[in-house]
């Protein structure tokens, strides 16, 4: 079949998409490999809730109803993207995973598990969340070692008895490591010393504060932009503070190497666990756009805000796509409308 667009991924990206696009007129379809819309938030962890606030946790066009200053979980931004594609009634076609990208003069050809689509027009918004990034000498641990990725972490029951390890200083491995301290002995591995930022301040959300200071709104041409990008996002809340100092989780430093039922860390200290929890994020993976003129020597996306070398290719929901907010729930659509009106 043939559509004016094809957008790849049905996330928070790509309904933002599907918006602007309904509102344009054109003729357009969202595929997705997911059994439903919003599945990615709903096979994330129990506990999961998001550091941003309602009233940035919104794509245009619906608020996500609540206490526009709480904090949302993750099945209820599962549920709240599903009402969001019912609600404008967007063509999402689901059990759908993209195989190839090709062009051929001014057409693409998107090859899937449920036929061939044809476009003028190909946005690629298949989020961050790729390629699970878990080092290769996790190969060489013990199998009586559990070991999963933070993607397939739910809950505390699906590890052994004994200690464990999560290794990861981001937001989700800084959560799962505090859940996880209220029940057993937990061990937190992380490169570097952790930097902490209040979720509330003065009885509003921090992003609140961000959004009137203009931090949200941040270029990444500018140099505080490239500052902060460089620096990292910082652990919102105070739990992980707290478990720390009360001896609920112990950190470690880096991990450099694994062996049998060893883990190595940077300071050449070893520690022996019965699990690890590998919350080192993902990486991008494109083997599938078979296009020419898309990537870099070291296979990096050539854009310029989305927009691609190649005449119709276009890319959304990357980190720091053109703001500090770019793939996140409420910062994404400002590049999806930038998108919009660069197809006009």
């Amino acid at each position: 079949m043939r559509y004016e667009t094809i957008v790849i991924g049905a996330g928070q990206a790509g309904l933002a998409m599907g918006y602007y696009l309904k509102q344009s007129g054109g003729s357009f379809l969202l595929i997705d490999k997911g059994q439903q819309v919003g599945q990615v938030w709903k096979d994330r962890y129990d506990s999961l809730k998001l550091f941003t606030p309602r009233m940035y946790s919104s794509l245009p066009g619906l608020l996500l109803e609540g206490e526009q200053h709480g904090f949302p979980t993750k099945d209820e931004i599962a549920n709240y993207l599903k009402r969001y594609a019912e609600k404008f009634a967007l063509p999402v076609a689901l059990n759908s995973e993209v195989l190839s990208v090709t062009k051929h003069g001014e057409s693409f050809c998107v090859e899937t598990t449920i036929g061939m689509f044809y476009s003028s027009n190909v946005v690629v918004a298949t989020g961050p969340f790729q390629k699970k990034r878990i080092p290769a000498f996790s190969a060489s641990l013990s199998e009586r070692i559990l070991q999963m990725h933070s993607s397939e972490y739910k809950n505390p029951k699906q590890l052994q008895k004994g200690k464990v390890l999560v290794v990861g200083g981001g937001n989700s491995g800084a959560q799962i490591a505090v859940e996880l301290s209220e029940e057993r002995e937990t061990y937190l591995a992380i490169s570097k010393k952790p930097s902490y930022f209040p979720l509330t301040v003065g009885g509003k959300s921090v992003f609140w504060w961000f959004d009137k200071l203009g931090i949200l709104k941040v270029r990444n041409t500018l140099f505080i932009g490239k500052l902060m990008r460089k620096k990292g996002d910082p652990i919102f809340g105070s739990d992980l503070k707290s478990a720390i100092t009360n001896f609920g989780v112990t950190l470690k430093g880096k991990v450099v190497n694994c062996k049998n039922d060893q883990i190595i860390f940077d300071d050449s200290t070893i520690l022996e666990v019965n699990n690890i929890i590998w919350a080192t994020g993902f990486q991008q993976e494109y083997e599938w756009i078979k296009v020419e003129g898309v990537f870099d020597k070291q296979k990096k996306i050539i854009h310029d805000r989305g927009i691609s070398p190649v005449n119709g290719l276009y890319f959304l929901g990357l980190p720091w796509q053109s703001r500090r907010g770019s793939s996140l729930l409420q910062g994404v659509r400002y590049d999806a409308k930038y998108l919009i009106e660069h197809m006009k």
